[in-house]
């Protein structure tokens, strides 16, 4: 495992020719170096500063999140000098395969971004919402039904009076149809009450993510394809890492978690059983 420091050390780097340059792609070549080494995916990112998201990608010879040629470069130099791979070869790989010459100018980003980590969040009080919402629908409805019973003549329900049906000095306005209650996020997911259930979709860009159950075991570790979903479910807790967390829609127990994730945010998030009121 990395002790923090930057992998690189006095080693001279492998002497890879013209001739022998890596007949595997550039991912390939880069997940098999890093494997040799001994290293995980969170020690290449410790050591480089690349984030996450970006290395695993990289390594499935996605260059998308990279932002251009410019800046893929850049990245297969940083990761192939932290697994002690000559970059030549593969910058040469790269070009090939990505048709070569100097890439259209990208708009400025930083190169080198630092895992952003929050800490665990609550997410909103559901069922304080949801009491206030069937207050405020009984009002109106018990409201309309006085107004009805007004304007028709008919017995009061609420108190059992008879109302004043004497002729009103003002044409009644029409009376408006009573507001229904929009339906639940439970009702378009159900999940059951006794587990924790979590969905992630990749809705608008490709995004890796990570879940493990509440023993720690590894559920999923994986890149998501835009349009992708996984499912996770546990008896008690649900451990979630999203490498991209603006690209992706997540429902927690039935229920869609509305957050202003930023494209590129990387966030760990954990769920137990009932409303989501921890992540």
């Amino acid at each position: 495992m990395s002790n923090g420091n930057s992998p690189e050390d006095e080693r001279p780097f492998e002497d890879v020719s013209e001739e022998d340059r890596p007949s595997v792609s550039v991912g390939r070549a880069l997940r098999q170096a890093r494997i040799a080494a001994g290293l995980t995916v969170d020690d290449v990112s410790t050591a480089t500063r690349v984030r996450i998201a970006i290395v695993h990608a990289i390594e499935a010879d996605d260059f998308a999140p990279c932002g251009g040629d410019v800046y893929a470069r850049g990245h297969i130099r940083t990761l192939a000098k932290a697994v002690r791979l000559d970059p030549a070869p593969l910058i040469a790989r790269y070009e090939e395969d990505h048709g070569g010459g100097r890439p259209a100018p990208t708009p400025a980003a930083p190169l080198f971004e630092a895992e952003r980590i929050r800490p665990e969040r609550r997410g909103p009080n559901w069922t304080a919402a949801m009491v206030a919402a069937i207050v405020v629908v009984i009002g109106f409805v018990g409201f309309t039904m006085v107004k009805g019973g007004d304007e028709g003549g008919k017995a009061n329900v609420a108190d059992g009076t008879t109302p004043d049906t004497s002729p009103s000095p003002t044409p009644k306005s029409k009376k408006p149809a009573p507001v229904e209650p929009e339906p639940s996020d439970s009702a378009i997911a159900a999940a059951p009450q006794d587990k924790v259930t979590v969905q992630v979709t990749a809705a608008d860009a490709p995004s890796w993510i990570s879940a493990k159950d509440h023993n720690g075991r590894l559920l999923f570790d994986g890149l998501l394809k835009k349009g992708d979903s996984e499912s996770f479910q546990d008896s008690s807790k649900i451990n979630l890492v999203l490498g991209d967390a603006g690209a992706v829609d997540l429902f927690v127990n039935g229920k869609k978690i509305e957050e202003d994730w930023q494209p590129g945010a990387v966030e760990r998030l954990t769920y137990t059983k009932g409303d989501p009121q921890a992540g």
